[in-house]
């Protein structure tokens, strides 16, 4: 072979082989990892909604113990149902969303679980900022938005779960929220209330003695009376045989 022409395969191979391992180094650097949310079809005011949490574990050294969310505005803690996720993990409503947790994940296993929401809200994008805590007390913050998610400009950035809605089905409503359970009162009393003017004309009836209205003590008083007459005219009499 001519010696330009060996050359220049030389040098052509050596580009490739310059560009081939600097596309290996790229490749070999450690890859951005991400929280996200999924939920197959979801439409806004859509009911009973599945949604599906991943969180990728960043820790060379320890494993996720414990996800907590912070619900968008529209869902509240009590339209959570836990469904499924890694085997002894729980939910735990918070102030502000809730909590999934349990024994720690195997160092570098995804965290992966799904809930079920009661209804969602009519909009068309929700945000659910996610802190991941792994066993060793590091802590990830899943909570940038858009905006703020470019991290360092090579996609290394935290950006919040989101979850785009697509609009609501024709004739959809908001269903209301779930009744709470009212205190039971006693039933009101059907009989008319003690006053004072009924307790004296209680009182009053209790003094009479038939339906005449006449006080039982009247006939009382008038027997003595004629008892008391009979005794003195009694006295009188013999008084005036004693005399003559």
């Amino acid at each position: 072979m001519p010696r330009p022409t060996l050359s220049r395969s030389l040098r052509r191979t050596g580009a490739l082989t310059a560009f081939a391992f600097a596309t290996a180094v790229a490749l070999a650097g450690p890859a951005a990892a991400h929280a996200e949310v999924e939920a197959e079809g979801a439409r806004a005011l859509g009911q009973n909604v599945a949604l599906t949490f991943t969180a990728e574990s960043e820790s060379g050294t320890a494993g996720t113990s414990k996800l907590e969310v912070i619900l968008p505005e529209g869902i509240t803690p009590a339209d959570i149902t836990y469904k499924e996720g890694p085997k002894g993990w729980k939910l735990d409503p918070t102030e502000r969303g809730y909590t999934v947790s349990g024994p720690k994940l195997a160092v570098g296993e995804d965290a992966e679980y799904v809930v079920t929401v009661r209804q969602l809200p009519d909009t068309e994008t929700l945000v659910f900022k996610t802190l991941q805590t792994y066993s060793d007390g590091q802590v990830d913050r899943w909570i940038e938005l858009d905006e703020e998610s470019a991290g360092d400009g090579h996609g290394h950035g935290h950006p919040a779960p989101q979850l785009e809605l697509k609009a609501a089905a024709p004739g959809a409503k908001a269903v209301s929220p779930t009744p709470t359970e009212e205190p039971t009162t006693a039933a009101p009393s059907t009989s008319a209330p003690s006053t004072p003017s009924a307790q004296a004309s209680q009182a009053a009836a209790d003094t009479t003695g038939g339906d005449d209205g006449i006080p039982v003590a009247l006939p009382i008083g008038i027997g003595a009376a004629v008892v008391v007459l009979g005794a003195g005219v009694w006295w009188f009499r013999s008084r005036r045989g004693a005399a003559s």
